[in-house]
């Protein structure tokens, strides 16, 4: 079996960037293409050119968003331990 990639912080960020940002502009300019225009003939021509004018935009926006996403994540519900660290209590033993 082969050992996973293991890749600097930088690569990390733009790989998931690409791939987020990839997924949800599929879906959503599937969706918003079909509010538009509904099933009718050429749909899945302006889905693709939706997709690929949405994909433009949101691949930089994730990559300069996620940074600032996951402080404020970090902010509202703390810092993630990691799961080989035992939090060390602050109050006195009993």
């Amino acid at each position: 079996m082969s050992k996973p990639l293991r890749a600097n912080p930088r690569v990390r960020h733009l790989v998931f960037a690409f791939f987020m940002s990839g997924l949800m502009s599929l879906l959503m300019s599937g969706v918003i293409t079909f509010i538009n225009t509904g099933f009718a003939s050429g749909y899945l021509l302006r889905w693709m050119h939706a997709f690929v004018v949405a994909w433009a935009v949101a691949f930089p926006l994730v990559s300069l968003i996620a940074p600032l996403a996951r402080r404020l994540t970090d902010l509202v519900l703390g810092n993630p331990v990691p799961s080989d660290v035992q939090p060390v209590s602050t109050e006195p033993p009993q």
